[in-house]
């Protein structure tokens, strides 16, 4: 059902499409799918949501992606990290310690969850499922990318991390550049020159250390691009963002560069294309 969203909750089955398959898992956290026309069964996405959350105060960029994905074939799964955590409205602006409730190291096990979900759905082949996320999306993509599963346990297939705060310490890689990042799982960060919030150099560091180290990462850095280039929106300075690369904690520019959307939506579409194959629906 093309445009049909998908909301599952865990204390009830899906809604708006067939009676769920006996298999099918019930998540502990809302998710929303997205399936493309056709049986199937399809590769599948999942996308971690940034820090605005899916509520009435999001970006909308995992829509906007979502959508994109949808039409090429994709299923997309959604997971809410926030609503049901107390976080409705996102943690840009919060400055209390709950928001570390949901910090990225945190949201790993959404992510798994999430794939685990996605495997269960009788249209996914689960062995093509990809991540990727946005800015706090991104930094959880990482996180995820360099979690081990229990041995035999379903793993992420690709991973794109769009402008992630790569300065964070992900297993043995520490934001001074030293220690290795070794990704699970072939990964592309796409990043802005220009981003203030989470800055490009540090993803720099960490992606050329992996791949000296033999480790498929890769990161391509546009051109005076800043945070949240993927979108629409007209370049503006919020002085409440909580921005751990601001002197005072606090500020940090999003915009919009058309030139560098258009190249990540090439970006997205060869690198998942290349990892995940096409549908078979």
């Amino acid at each position: 059902m093309r445009g049909a969203w998908i909301v599952a909750l865990a204390s009830a089955a899906l809604m708006g499409c067939e009676s769920p398959a006996p298999q099918m898992l019930a998540p502990s956290i809302p998710i929303e799918v997205l399936r493309p026309e056709g049986a199937g069964p399809f590769p599948a996405i999942v996308i971690l949501h940034d820090c605005s959350g899916l509520g009435p105060r999001s970006s909308h960029s995992p829509a906007r992606w979502g959508k994109l994905l949808q039409g090429q074939g994709y299923v997309v799964v959604i997971p809410d990290s926030f609503t049901t955590r107390g976080h409705a409205d996102g943690v840009c602006t919060d400055p209390s310690p709950t928001r570390f409730d949901v910090a990225p190291s945190h949201r790993v096990r959404d992510a798994y969850e999430a794939l685990d979900y996605a495997r269960s759905l009788p249209y996914v082949d689960g062995t093509r499922v990809g991540v990727m996320g946005g800015s706090h999306g991104g930094s959880s993509t990482l996180a995820t990318m360099i979690a081990p599963r229990a041995t035999g346990a379903s793993r992420f297939v690709a991973a794109i991390a769009l402008y992630p705060g790569c300065g964070a310490r992900y297993g043995d890689w520490h934001a001074d550049g030293t220690g290795t990042y070794r990704a699970l799982a072939p990964l592309l960060i796409l990043v802005g020159e220009k981003d203030d919030w989470t800055p490009a150099e540090p993803c720099r560091r960490l992606a050329e250390g992996a791949k000296q180290a033999g480790y498929p990462v890769s990161v391509k850095i546009y051109p005076g691009a800043l945070h949240s280039f993927d979108s629409a929106s007209p370049v503006r300075y919020v002085a409440t963002r909580m921005n751990a690369n601001s002197p005072g904690g606090r500020g940090a520019t999003t915009g919009g560069n058309a030139e560098a959307w258009a190249d990540s939506i090439h970006e997205v579409t060869e690198f998942f294309r290349t990892h995940l194959g096409k549908s078979a629906g």
